[in-house]
């Protein structure tokens, strides 16, 4: 399937399609079994060409876990959720077994980025009281298949249906996109930018919104961890637009009579 909008703001990677599935593309690139890794990583693949593939043996992080729909990952994660939430917070240092901890964690090969985040925290939330409830608002899930699979759009088979589809965007062309989603709306805001981790943008909070009978566009990359590991394959000035399938489709059927065909974007653009 090729994208109209896509081809109307010029984008210069592929559009890439999210599918639950239970057969593993032959072709598929995955991460090593236990292995860490950012899920966003092989989505950049997939604009670039590349079928990729996850699931609950590959899923590079935890976080990343969490993001493509394979349940509370976060429960595996050291320390349990308490060690979770103070690694995104103001870290584990103080906490009785943190040190212990992340020396084993040294110990046994992690990352030392890692276990230097884990002792000292992201700091993306102020405390560990706010990053818990966080994650009680975050939509886990877990889902029935056994694969989750990011493809270019164009790749897809006439049986494939996607979950939702990724345009990785410029400032200009995310502007387009705000407005083609607001097109045929009463209402403003019809495109959210949540404080969500990229995968967890791209996977389970657009499943959630696919649910809804009114889904909602999701702003993302605003992850400044997925960004440091992307800027060299997606560019320092890329986000992510990531649309239902079904509000995809919508949107796609609008480009035709828009402002995408009028003089003010085409000078945009040019």
């Amino acid at each position: 399937m090729n994208s109209t909008i896509a081809a109307s703001i010029k984008l210069a990677s592929q559009p890439v399609a999210l599918l639950w599935s239970d057969t593993l593309p032959e072709d598929a690139v995955m991460f090593e079994k236990g292995r860490w890794g950012c899920v966003m990583s092989l989505v950049a693949a997939a604009a670039k060409g590349k079928s990729v593939a996850f699931d609950r043996e590959t899923y590079g992080c935890p976080g990343g876990g969490v993001g493509l729909g394979f349940g509370d990952c976060y429960q595996s994660f050291p320390g349990g959720i308490e060690g979770f939430c103070r690694f995104l917070s103001d870290g584990n240092e103080n906490s009785p077994a943190g040190p212990i901890i992340a020396q084993a964690m040294l110990n046994g090969g992690a990352r030392k980025e890692f276990c230097d985040h884990f002792l000292h925290g992201e700091r993306y939330r102020k405390n560990p009281l706010l990053v818990k409830g966080f994650l009680d608002l975050l939509p886990i899930m877990d889902i029935e298949a056994r694969y989750v699979i990011f493809k270019p759009l164009a790749a897809l088979d006439r049986s494939e249906v996607p979950v939702s589809v990724t345009l990785f965007v410029t400032p200009d062309q995310l502007s387009a996109c705000v407005i083609l989603a607001n097109y045929d709306q009463a209402r403003s805001d019809a495109v959210m930018i949540p404080h969500l981790a990229a995968c967890q943008i791209t996977g389970v909070l657009s499943y959630h919104e696919a649910a809804t009978d009114s889904p909602r566009c999701i702003v993302g990359m605003t992850d400044i961890t997925a960004r440091q590991y992307l800027k060299s394959s997606l560019g320092a000035g890329c986000l992510s637009f990531t649309i239902p399938y079904k509000r995809f489709l919508e949107m796609e059927d609008n480009v035709r009579g828009s402002f995408l065909e009028g003089d003010t974007w085409k000078s945009l653009i040019s």
